[in-house]
């Protein structure tokens, strides 16, 4: 019996020896040079890869925020905030190089100034005590839409997260 666990383990792992159920994230840390982060979101399991990457894990259906920064010896060449939705079985995703499988890509902007706004925005949730993994998936594609467009996003009210919980409760 403990054979037929062990073979069924086997069969439900990726060959990064993450579950496959899970959408696992690879970021880089090199101090000054390469600096890559979950910002939020609720990993189920993590793994030091090396002394510089790590290999994150998340549940299907969750939500959290990546973010990209890179530099070379002129200034900075890369700044990007991603948040994504971890892939569930059967759903249609994007792909990024440092995510596998893919995930629903809810909010991808690039430029200190787009992705300053979107710190800024999560520091507002946060403000209001409600952690950005929990935040409607609908509101990150609305401000995703707003800094494509050069506009401000709706504020995140208490009152439109008890909606989405709703909602989110009945299936919806």
């Amino acid at each position: 019996m403990t054979v037929q666990g062990s073979s069924k383990r086997a069969a439900n792992t990726r060959p990064d020896g993450f579950d496959t159920d899970l959408t696992s994230v690879e970021l880089t840390w090199k101090e000054g040079r390469v600096e890559q982060w979950v910002r939020f979101g609720k990993p189920t399991c993590e793994h030091r890869i090396d002394q510089h990457r790590r290999r994150f894990g998340f549940a299907p259906g969750s939500v959290f925020g990546v973010n990209r920064w890179a530099s070379n010896d002129f200034g900075t060449v890369l700044s990007r905030f991603d948040i994504l939705c971890a892939a569930r079985a059967g759903e249609t995703i994007q792909t990024l190089p440092f995510l596998r499988p893919g995930g629903a890509l809810l909010l991808s902007t690039h430029g200190w100034p787009k992705v300053e706004r979107v710190l800024q925005t999560i520091d507002a949730i946060e403000a209001l005590g409600i952690d950005p993994a929990d935040v409607a998936p609908d509101y990150w594609r609305h401000v995703h839409n707003r800094l494509a467009a050069r506009q401000e996003a709706h504020v995140y009210t208490r009152l439109q997260h008890r909606a989405w919980l709703k909602r989110r409760s009945l299936g919806q």
